[in-house]
């Protein structure tokens, strides 16, 4: 994986992002030598939104607000 000093990403952020979006490959970020950060690209399909995939998956147990609650709000009135 190729690198790059922290000073030269700052200077040209915005092309070495788009540059691996566009070449699917990964950079990392050095700071005094030492790797400070990994630059990866986002895979399409991984930044998809998917609707009904918890579908099933999520169990809700019990009340989400106890039944105290109705006198704190009715301190605040």
């Amino acid at each position: 994986m190729k690198s790059m000093k922290i000073s030269e990403f700052k200077s040209k952020c915005i092309a070495v992002l788009k540059d691996a979006q566009r070449s699917g490959k990964g950079l990392i970020v050095t700071w005094r030598g030492q790797p400070l950060a990994r630059i990866e690209p986002i895979t399409r399909s991984a930044g998809k939104r998917q609707l009904g995939t918890f579908r099933g998956r999520i169990k809700i147990q019990g009340d989400i607000v106890g039944a105290d609650a109705s006198a704190d709000w009715e301190m605040l009135k």
